[in-house]
């Protein structure tokens, strides 16, 4: 049966603090990880409540850090069901020996790199040449590698998006472009612009669709063109569960009511077929 619904960007985070201890990047632990705590046996079951099938958790560098043991371990529980997302710090000499032991030895099958979520500043160490043995390393190793970056970081991605163009990336929340200031969406164009470039691929998440819900924005004018500029088979949804508020069974009825507006083809490579072509462990069988 065709997997109809994969989510790339729900989050875990353990009970066990003694056993995966709480490590956030930066030092300051998000407050939706302690508000809205979600271990994968939690997350499972929203999964199955929501009639989502399949999943890539992504790292809660916020919670526990860098430290992706307890997302392991969960993947390892649930392989036909999930995999993971990694994240690390690019610039540290080791950086291609983490990735390798997150990939091969642990079976994680993504990067993310984290430069503009953790304070309300972008990042200036994303295009740096310290971390390009780390994306040499994704690269040969064939794993996508999601950016989570803000509208000012993009000469930086443009930088790593002409370095490295064997690397499919994946621009995390539609770079939190200002969408919700409506047609004909002009705080997009770097985001459109994106399209040109064939490794580059869009995740579309419960953060953008509540965007267009505020303001002159709205999903019927924003999604067409979207599509329009970018085509399908390049975007992704995600949940953001638990990070945004709401059950995932509620955030996925949001994004179905959202993208109803596009043609059903389109729906099925946004909600599911982009994301298996990006994560082959999560394509049906």
């Amino acid at each position: 049966m065709r997997t109809k619904i994969v989510d790339v960007h729900p989050h875990i985070t353990s009970a066990n603090i003694n056993r995966y201890p709480i490590t956030p990047v930066g030092g300051n632990r998000s407050a939706w990880s302690e508000k809205r705590h979600v271990t994968i046996e939690e997350l499972i079951a929203a999964m199955d409540e929501a009639g989502v099938g399949k999943a890539a958790i992504v790292q809660s560098v916020s919670t526990h850090g860098y430290d992706c043991s307890y997302l392991a371990d969960s993947v390892a529980l649930q392989p036909q069901r999930c995999t993971g997302v990694c994240s690390l710090d690019l610039l540290a000499a080791d950086a291609p020996e983490k990735i390798r032991y997150w990939v091969k030895e642990r079976k994680l099958s993504g990067l993310r790199v984290y430069t503009g979520g953790l304070t309300n500043k972008q990042s200036t160490s994303l295009s740096d040449p310290k971390t390009f043995p780390g994306w040499e390393c994704a690269c040969e190793l064939g794993i996508p590698v999601c950016v989570s970056l803000r509208p000012e970081g993009l000469p930086q991605l443009m930088v790593l998006i002409k370095q490295f163009p064997q690397v499919h990336i994946i621009v995390d929340h539609l770079m939190d472009a200002p969408i919700e200031e409506g047609p004909p969406y002009a705080g997009a164009e770097g985001v459109f612009g994106l399209a040109r470039y064939g490794n580059m691929y869009l995740k579309l998440t419960s953060i953008n669709i509540r965007a267009l819900r505020k303001g002159n924005g709205s999903p019927e004018t924003f999604f067409p063109l979207l599509v329009k500029k970018f085509g399908a088979s390049r975007i992704a949804w995600g949940s953001n569960y638990p990070a945004s508020e709401g059950t995932l069974k509620e955030i996925v009825n949001e994004a179905k009511s959202a993208l109803a507006v596009l043609p059903e083809q389109d729906q099925e490579w946004i909600f599911a077929r982009t994301a298996q072509s990006l994560y082959p462990s999560l394509a049906d069988k």
